[in-house]
């Protein structure tokens, strides 16, 4: 993208705050996982990954180690059409469940871990791959039983990846 995808302009604000506040009303909370020089000024909490350097897998790492609570949605800063009431649905879904994550999966059939629900038990497979060097995300989360849930519609975690994918979304 050229630039920190959470800070750019969607209806006027950051994408990050459009994305947090949706978490906000379907949860009640929000932690945001990066550089905290980056995002403080937005008035969440913030923590860092504890592993720089590993990617997204890495985000998901430091979610769970400072969480307290059971169930964690963890979604991605650049999603810029997640809705609290999708984000609800996932909630409710892993609450119900037996699974360590719930993952959505769209029309493709792809699960979208970057727009899920952790179990804070996943924690220890989570770290035990990054520690044997696994950065994908997808192969960090073998260890873990997954419910993979199937939805219509994939819009919710669309996410933005180049300048053309950002066209769509764009004020200007």
């Amino acid at each position: 993208m050229g630039q920190d995808k959470a800070l750019l302009l969607f209806n006027g604000r950051p994408l990050i705050e459009r994305v947090a506040g949706e978490v906000r009303r379907a949860v009640g909370n929000v932690t945001l996982v990066g550089k905290a020089s980056r995002y403080t000024y937005l008035g969440y909490p913030v923590v860092e990954d504890v592993l720089s350097e590993c990617g997204p897998l890495s985000g998901i790492h430091a979610a769970l180690k400072h969480t307290t609570a059971h169930w964690n949605l963890v979604v991605a800063c650049d999603m810029p059409e997640v809705t609290a009431e999708f984000l609800g649905k996932l909630i409710e879904r892993a609450a119900a469940g037996s699974a360590d994550a719930v993952l959505p999966a769209g029309p493709s059939g792809l699960p979208e871990p970057l727009c899920a629900a952790y179990h804070r038990r996943s924690l220890e497979a989570v770290a035990g791959a990054l520690e044997s060097g696994v950065r994908k995300v997808t192969d960090g989360l073998s260890r873990l039983d997954i419910d993979i849930w199937r939805v219509p519609d994939s819009r919710y975690f669309h996410n933005v990846n180049t300048p053309q994918d950002w066209t769509c979304y764009s004020n200007g």
